[in-house]
């Protein structure tokens, strides 16, 4: 164990002691708001470092990258908060009905307590920060696990959060999967994870004893289909962006893409034109991100070797030496053509800078294959056909959409952001991450004068014909 992990032993006191400071001193809208306002100060006086800390922990991740996913994304969501924080702290109301008349009846946001984040290595700080802010606007004090797989970005984050709080109000562990799954056993009063599905299996097994409610981002092969009617080019480019920003490490990326049979062959050759107008020839690999370790470029390179043993077509957009490739883990933009379902990178989320390209006849086909597989967290539809965007969205179900374009509703805050099923439970940003780590707790006020003075035993006469009448 890294001398800066947290100890097992530490885990229970550090939650003791947040869950003591809540309940002695629940933070009211005003220290909600100073508690966001200096945060965003101090995350835009100290970006710098965590843009160098990122970009270490990739061995090399692209500034602009850094500024688009991580600063822009969480100064976005801060601001949001910042700016609808007492509307959404309000109490909202209910209608009671006729029969309840003249009651009235309210539901008021309330914090839960001690909020759980487990926090992934793809985007170390947005994924972070951005649950933490909406748990701190609704009054929560925080407990973050960030991933060990970026250890400068992670010590980055405890040093932010710790100038930002006091240790009674955020934590950070730090530390593996061993101390990540005891993590996971605490008794929290809601628990967020964002990762794979396969972990987040875990952590659900891990939080159940406990009763604790949980919160899941996890991932899926997103799909992007391309209609007959959609320019080959322009989808290519949006298809792009949505496939190798980051290297593909995008639990929203595009995970295979499908096209019309006749157009399959240009698709690739625009694929392959706007991969050499973005990247060149990689000698100079300043805008492209590198694969975050050595474990995760074995397995995309097993994903390859499986589809070259049976039989598929294996295009590298942009050669590059297989020494500099391992070296520097600079995996290159790739296309598999038309791999079959049985094959690694069909079966498994990519999260690389892999694309398969699967071609189809008509478009029941297409939506047949996305049926095929488990609930996206995204899909991406490419049609400027009215009929035919509402026939992709009416017969399959995703965490969300983007209507030809890729990745972009993420940066929507007003937007709930989460998965379906196997690719998530509970959504994210703005009000809709507000209420998740709220109790919208439902208030009842009775008037002076109420029916159920009058609804009681014994039921005969009027109280008999008015009970009648009421259940009609």
């Amino acid at each position: 164990m890294d001398s800066a992990d947290t100890p097992l032993h530490d885990l229970q006191p550090t939650l003791d002691r947040l869950r003591a400071g809540w309940q002695a001193n629940k933070p009211d809208l005003a220290q909600r708001r100073g508690d966001l306002q200096r945060l965003r100060a101090a995350f835009r006086r100290r970006a710098g470092e965590m843009d160098a800390a990122i970009r270490a922990d990739f061995g090399h991740r692209s500034q602009h990258e850094n500024l688009i996913s991580e600063s822009m994304i969480v100064l976005a969501e801060l601001d949001l908060a910042l700016r609808k924080l007492r509307a959404w702290s309000k109490p909202r109301r209910a209608r009671v009905g006729w029969k309840f008349w003249p009651a009235r009846a309210q539901l008021r946001p309330s914090p839960l307590g001690v909020v759980g984040i487990i926090s992934p290595w793809n985007y170390p700080v947005n994924l972070a920060l951005v649950p933490l802010v909406s748990a701190i606007a609704a009054g929560n004090h925080v407990y973050l696990k960030p991933s060990e797989h970026t250890p400068r970005t992670s010590a980055w984050l405890r040093d932010l959060l710790a100038e930002v709080f006091p240790d009674d109000r955020v934590a950070v562990a730090l530390g593996g999967s061993v101390l990540g799954a005891a993590f996971s056993a605490l008794p929290f009063d809601h628990l967020l994870f964002t990762g794979s599905t396969a972990v987040g299996r875990k952590v659900m097994a891990a939080a159940a004893p406990n009763l604790t409610p949980v919160t899941l981002e996890l991932g899926g092969k997103a799909p992007a289909i391309v209609c007959a009617d959609y320019p080959l080019k322009t989808a290519a480019a949006r298809i792009a962006s949505g496939k190798w920003f980051n290297a593909g490490q995008t639990c929203i990326g595009v995970d295979y893409a499908l096209v019309d049979a006749p157009r399959r062959d240009a698709f690739v050759a625009a694929l392959r034109e706007e991969v050499a107008a973005r990247f060149g020839d990689l000698g100079d690999a300043r805008h492209y991100t590198r694969i975050i370790n050595d474990a995760q470029l074995h397995r995309l390179q097993g994903y390859l070797a499986d589809a070259r043993a049976r039989g598929c077509e294996v295009i590298e957009l942009i050669a590059v030496d297989p020494a500099r490739v391992d070296a520097e883990r600079l995996l290159p933009p790739t296309l598999v053509i038309d791999p079959p379902d049985e094959a690694a990178v069909m079966q498994h989320e990519i999260f690389g800078p892999v694309l398969p390209v699967r071609s189809y006849a008509r478009i029941d086909e297409a939506i047949a294959q996305v049926n095929r597989t488990e609930r996206p967290l995204a899909l991406y539809p490419f049609s400027h056909d009215r009929a035919s965007i509402e026939r992709i969205l009416s017969d399959t179900l995703a965490g969300g959409v983007t209507v030809n374009d890729t990745l972009v509703h993420f940066g929507v805050h007003e937007l709930p952001f989460g998965g379906v099923g196997p690719s998530g439970i509970g959504a994210l940003h703005g009000q809709f991450g507000f209420d998740t780590f709220s109790k919208l707790l439902p208030v009842f006020h009775q008037s002076r004068l109420a029916a159920s003075d009058w609804i009681k035993p014994p039921y005969r006469g009027k109280v008999d014909a008015l009970v009648r009448w009421l259940a009609k």
